[in-house]
């Protein structure tokens, strides 16, 4: 069982929202970080452990720059990502570039920058190579296994996901790097998401160990680093029970001395990039009821949205749901939370348990630190909203709301002829 706690007391909620207006984002900085704290304690037998955050889950400079400030570095999936972790300070050697579909000037920025380049196909090395810059001394390639896993609902069965090199390539591409001059060799996997059976990830890194001694056995090519994925997940239901990181860290260190260590081939320096784990228990949005409508159903409409908070609505995802100063209140009344969209996918939550709710009433929809203010967008030119930063007894504002001169900045008010 997992409790739900909220950032805040109620007193400081209530004068929170005497100055600043919902729907918003509040995250728990001082959470954050001893979370942070405790994943590297757990691993601190692993030699130059790092955990690359996805920047992809929760994409702002200042959440960024606190993550770079506990050891962290970042994963980036697209140029502006690449930038953004940059912009926060985090070095060329902290940053790895995850992409796929990789535009060829994102593979030349890359290259000039000199992040750790984490290739998603064999085809990729040409890619690299049409840049006309000189292939990369350390190189890594993302695997994908297929048949021998299974993936779940979010990222999909392995066989029909886009993503990664093949058991048949793998070695090709080791081959490959190494005749082009690259001298440091990474591997990555990730064939999971949201994933709280520990024992998955274990048999993850069991799986990306064999490989370790296959490519060495078939290559000479020795890995210097592993990347286990950032499939860690958070219990977005009470009912879930969290992953614990020294539990998961000392069953994989069971494995690294059975079959890497014994097998002549340490250090091999253990990374993730967790991004969910790290940060999606500690972000809340914030937003106030405007109307509660009896139909066939009846209805607690928010001003929030699914522009706000897509996970519902995209996965079926739960989220779970506080109503500020009936906390303790019995949940006898059943709603569907809804938002403002033309589209009646728009739901927090269907057929939700909940205390009586009145209009005015504020929610809080819990675990929304992580692919969710990101996942965001504009459709019915919904403008997006503010996010904060709790941390050391004091609030800031790390993202002030979207205005409608932001919204139409990109577009022509007279056609320009091309």
């Amino acid at each position: 069982m997992t409790e739900k706690r909220l950032p805040l007391g109620d007193d400081d909620f209530k004068r929170l929202l005497e100055k600043v207006p919902t729907p918003f984002y509040l995250y728990d900085g001082d959470a954050i970080r001893k979370n942070a704290e405790t994943l590297y304690d757990a691993f601190s037998w692993a030699k130059g452990f790092v955990n690359f955050f996805a920047v992809k889950a929760l994409p702002n400079i200042n959440i960024l720059r606190l993550l770079s400030s506990l050891g962290l570095g970042a994963d980036a999936s697209s140029l502006p990502e690449l930038l953004l972790a940059r912009e926060a300070g985090i070095s060329p050697d902290m940053t790895v570039f995850t992409s796929n579909d990789t535009a060829d000037e994102e593979f030349r920025a890359a290259l000039e920058m000199g992040v750790i380049l984490n290739l998603d196909d064999i085809t990729h090395i040409d890619r690299v190579l049409e840049t006309g810059a000189p292939f990369p001394k350390r190189i890594c390639f993302r695997y994908n296994p297929g048949p021998e896993r299974s993936g779940n609902a979010i990222i999909g069965n392995p066989v029909e996901a886009k993503y990664g090199v093949t058991k048949d390539q793998v070695i090709e591409c080791y081959k490959r790097a190494r005749a082009l001059g690259s001298e440091e060799f990474g591997l990555h996997t990730m064939v999971a998401s949201n994933e709280l059976d520990e024992n998955y990830i274990v048999e993850t890194a069991r799986m990306v160990f064999s490989l370790v001694r296959r490519v060495h056995d078939e290559t000479g090519v020795r890995i210097g680093f592993v990347d286990l994925g950032g499939g860690v997940g958070i219990a977005y239901r009470p009912e879930d029970d969290a992953m614990d990181f020294y539990s998961l860290s000392g069953k994989i260190k069971v494995l690294y001395d059975e079959m890497i260590v014994s097998a002549g081939l340490a250090p091999v320096r253990i990374t993730f990039e967790m991004g969910r784990a790290i940060t999606g228990p500690y972000g809340y949005l914030v937003s106030k009821v405007r109307h509660v409508c009896h139909k066939y159903k009846d209805y607690v409409g928010l001003d929030a949205s699914m522009a706000d908070l897509m996970r519902p609505a995209l996965y079926g995802a739960y989220h779970h749901i506080s109503v500020l100063g009936k906390e303790g209140d019995v949940r006898d009344h059943v709603y569907d939370v809804t938002g403002s969209l033309c589209e009646n996918n728009d739901k927090f939550a269907i057929d939700r348990h909940l205390p009586e709710i009145e209009r005015g009433d504020v929610l809080v929809l819990h675990d929304a630190g992580a692919h969710s203010h990101s996942m965001g967008f504009n459709y019915n030119a919904k403008l997006r909203h503010a996010e904060y930063l709790k941390i050391d007894g004091r609030i800031y504002k790390i993202r002030r709301d979207e205005s409608y001169s932001d919204y139409v900045s990109t577009m022509l008010y007279s056609a320009e002829e091309i």
